[in-house]
């Protein structure tokens, strides 16, 4: 399952998010959007959980709370058009 995330913070790196996530079961990849030119975080991720039930756990369970300060808007992603 593909989860996005936003309102992340600027510090916030993919470790970070592998650990939140991690606690409600596998994660396959998590990656922070990175703005090109500046190397940057953009403020938003994508993290990439093991089953549709574990994703949906973190979803429940990570919605709107804080990760360095920032509440995280976490929900399942939408498909690239």
């Amino acid at each position: 399952m593909n989860i996005y995330v936003g309102n992340l913070p600027y510090s916030a790196s993919n470790s970070d998010l592998e650990q939140a996530f991690g606690q409600y079961g596998q994660v396959l990849k998590a990656n922070i959007i990175m703005d090109r030119e500046t190397g940057n975080s953009k403020g938003f991720g994508f993290v990439e959980m093991a089953s549709s039930e574990e994703g949906n756990n973190a979803i429940q369970g990570l919605h709107d709370s804080d990760l360095q300060g920032r509440n995280m808007k976490v929900n399942e992603a939408r498909p690239r058009d």
